[in-house]
């Protein structure tokens, strides 16, 4: 299938565009500000205190068990452990990184030639095979049967990100399509959900101008959006507001034509998914187009969220200021109107490009001001939705890399009696990241997916220099992994000789 893809070029002004309380006493808190900064999607910032060991992180009792490394890997071959044990080594060296980095953003990688070629062979058997499910619906097939053979379920992501036209839309809504169909033909769930970004499916640069209709309508309640329906809230009193400075301009009727048609689209992938029974899970992106994400994703969240059934999940950033007010303020409202709530909570994946554009501007960063509060943000936001699985129709998605806050997680789902297998409660991480936490989730009896994305490499390029960035270092969300596949290969390193 022939996709749009973004130039190069275009790629690297976007990476500064764009670039997921368990407190059940209040000692929750304190074990959750020193939680390591592992995230499902963010840049991590550097930790505050030394990071914990191994041994430091398992010296209490936990449901999780990490410190018997071969049954953590014991689904895993020893050539799967050697290439990701190599990878994820290569990630932490900083300048390699920033290397890499500038290789893939610099002119070389704008024209065809014998430079760009190589460069993309190297990526294709290295970063891209560790972190991406394949090129095709024929390789991410395989990818996930692999998956599935460890005992986890797969979140599966066609890797397209941001357009510019109609027709590209409609290229792109092809593939989502074509995901949920792929996803229909594996047994039932091998597939937990189909990922979609809405900036694949409209146009960016409308969906920027429905954010700031949005954000104004926000300022002064009387301005009139004729085309705005009836949705949950998208703003706290807390939201940011300074991607709006002065009153925008009215939708055009041409403007308005082609957010209907986003929306239709949107719709019409739900509709799939709801033929299959397989949930849709729609990604947050940069907050300057995440109000109209959010809005449209709402609208159909309470089109197809029926009878006790999610199928739609929205997806909020635990690491901006108002993430935790704009989720009471979401549920509430769904609640009020009978809609089952699914939400997928993530830390974030746009820190850096996020705080550059506040200062820019001369406002505050909407994101928190320590790692502490972005982690006891995403334990009392998981907490929350974890009562409302114990109470209601609601679903959640606990996308995370770190430790603690998948030990406090699983800690409050036993606590209140939520069913280990209760499709309504499912923890994630990303293919090729944290193998350690996704094994010590289902062994213990948790349903776990890996977050496994697809695509062309020139297509999900933004992708791989966002989990380059995630890696780099020693002190990175990879840090626990690295330890642990050395300490497995090592083991049958002198099994093997003995």
């Amino acid at each position: 299938m022939a996709t749009k893809v973004l130039p190069p070029k275009q790629l690297q002004n976007l990476r500064f565009f764009i670039t997921r309380s368990l407190n059940t006493s209040s000692s929750s808190k304190a074990a959750a500000a020193a939680a390591s900064p592992l995230n499902l999607a963010e840049k991590p910032e550097p930790p505050i205190q030394e990071p914990p060991t191994i041994i430091q992180e398992h010296a209490k009792p936990s449901i999780l068990d990490f410190n018997d490394h071969q049954k953590l890997f014991s689904n895993l071959p020893t050539t799967k452990l050697l290439h990701a044990s190599s990878i994820l080594h290569l990630v932490s060296i900083g300048p390699l990184v920033d290397f890499g980095m500038w290789v893939m953003n610099s002119r070389i990688m704008e024209t065809d030639n014998i430079v760009r070629d190589v460069v993309l062979k190297t990526v294709r058997h290295t970063f891209f095979k560790h972190f991406c499910a394949g090129e095709d619906a024929v390789e991410a097939r395989r990818c996930i049967e692999r998956v599935n053979e460890t005992g986890l379920r797969v979140m599966l992501d066609f890797a397209v990100e941001y357009t510019s036209n109609n027709d590209a839309c409609d290229q792109n809504l092809k593939g989502f399509l074509d995901s949920v169909q792929l996803a229909m033909s594996l047994p039932p769930s091998s597939v937990s959900s189909v990922v979609a970004k809405v900036t694949a499916i409209c146009p960016l640069s409308l969906l920027e101008r429905v954010s700031d209709l949005l954000r104004w309508q926000q300022r002064d309640p009387s301005f009139n959006l004729p085309w705005k329906q009836n949705s949950f809230p998208i703003f706290s009193d807390s939201s940011p507001l300074y991607h709006t400075l002065k009153k925008p301009e009215p939708l055009t009727p041409q403007e308005e034509n082609d957010l209907q048609l986003g929306q239709e689209r949107l719709w019409k992938l739900c509709e799939k998914c709801v033929q299959v029974n397989i949930p849709l899970t729609v990604d947050a992106e940069h907050i300057s187009v995440q109000p109209a994400i959010d809005y449209l994703t709402y609208l159909t969240a309470i089109k197809y969220n029926k009878n006790g059934n999610c199928i739609v999940y929205g997806t909020i950033q635990a690491y901006l200021k108002d993430a935790k007010e704009r989720l009471l303020l979401a549920t509430k409202a769904a609640d009020k109107m009978g809609v089952p709530m699914g939400i997928k909570l993530v830390r974030g994946a746009y820190m850096s490009s996020e705080r550059k554009i506040a200062s820019s501007l001369g406002y505050e960063s909407p994101i928190h001001n320590s790692i502490q509060e972005t982690h006891a943000c995403y334990n009392d936001c998981a907490s929350f939705m974890l009562e409302k699985i114990a109470n209601s129709s609601n679903a959640v998605i606990l996308a995370t890399h770190n430790v603690e806050s998948g030990r406090l997680a699983a800690t409050k789902a036993i606590d209140l009696g939520i069913e280990k297998r209760n499709q309504k409660l499912e923890f994630a991480q990303l293919y090729g990241m944290s193998d350690a936490l996704s094994f010590g989730l289902s062994n213990a009896g948790f349903l776990v997916s890996k977050y496994t994305p697809y695509g062309s490499i020139e297509m999900v390029i933004p992708y791989l220099l966002r989990r380059a960035e995630e890696n780099r270092g020693l002190l990175s969300a990879s840090s626990i992994d690295r330890e642990l596949t050395r300490k497995e290969l090592k083991r049958r390193l002198k099994a093997a000789i003995f």
